[in-house]
Order: C-alpha cells, then structure tokens, then sequence
C-alpha cells in the first residue's frame, strides 16, 4: 500500500485555491504541486485553468509581488530579480513590468546604503582591495556594475 493520499479534482482543486491564497504564486509553482498530488496531466489542465478563471493565478501580478518583495525585503538589485524570475519561466514583458514596480530614487537610496554598510564594515586600508570587495558584494546582490562603479567612485571621492 501506497503512503500517498490521492485527491479528486474536486479536492486537489480547493487545495490549489488555497495554496495560491497563501500567497502569490506562478505557473511553474502550481504545476509543480499538481505533480506532487499526482494528478494526471488532464486534471492538471482543468484546475490551471480554474484557477485563471478565477483569479487565483496570474502572473503578472506574481512578477510584480515578487520584484517589489525581493528588492524592499531582501535589498536584491534587478538583475538578481531578473534571474529569478526567469528560473521561474515567468515572460519578458512580466519581468519588464515588474521591473517598474521599484521606484528608482528607492533603488539608487538602497544601492548607496547597502555600499556605504559594506564599506564601513571592511577595515581595508587598500583601496583597490576595498573597491573589488564592496563591487564583488553589490554585483551578488544583484545591482548593475556601472551604476555600482559610478556610486563607488562619488563615495570614495567625497571620503578622501
């Protein structure tokens, strides 16, 4: 006997509801449950499409909520949100679009922040070596290079 619970389309159905209740979620997501409820590949069509119908599931609006959730809650810089959201198969013009739920003053405010914390928290006499550092730290957050050089230089500039 098998451990796994089965689930009517009925069942599954109100489970997904629930589950993109939860909170945002995208296609790649929802099908991935479906698989784990092992629904045949008919029912998982049917409760995909429900749940468009019905609002549960939309894409554009996860793009949004996951853009504007990374960057004010994790401090991401786009191109890592960028990344993200494609591993999650989300299109183009979604990300574009969530691409502009970050205001850009918040964004530049954010980028200084985080550089200035990175600098004050490296006790690096080289200049080189604390410019590689504090990049190399912006870069895996995600920030673009020549907007992380140009604010780099005006701070090294302004502590001189």
């Amino acid at each position: 006997m098998s451990d796994t619970k089965s689930y009517t389309v009925e069942e599954a159905k109100q489970l997904l509801e629930r589950y993109c209740v939860y909170r945002e979620r995208c296609h790649k997501e929802v099908l991935q449950k479906l698989r784990t409820l092992r629904m045949v590949s008919d029912a998982q069509e049917f409760i995909l499409l429900h749940l468009l119908k019905h609002n549960f599931l939309n894409e554009e609006r996860f793009a949004k909520s996951f853009a504007r959730g990374k960057f004010s809650n994790n401090k991401w810089g786009k191109n890592k949100i960028v990344t993200a959201l494609k591993q999650k198969d989300i299109s183009t013009y979604n990300i574009n679009t969530a691409l502009c739920e970050i205001n850009n003053d918040d964004y530049h405010t954010t980028l200084v922040s985080l550089l200035k914390n990175k600098m004050a928290s490296l006790h690096e006499k080289n200049t080189y070596a604390l410019r590689k550092k504090v990049t190399n730290y912006l870069l895996q957050k995600g920030f673009e290079l020549s907007l992380i050089v140009e604010i780099l230089n005006k701070e090294l500039k302004k502590s001189n």
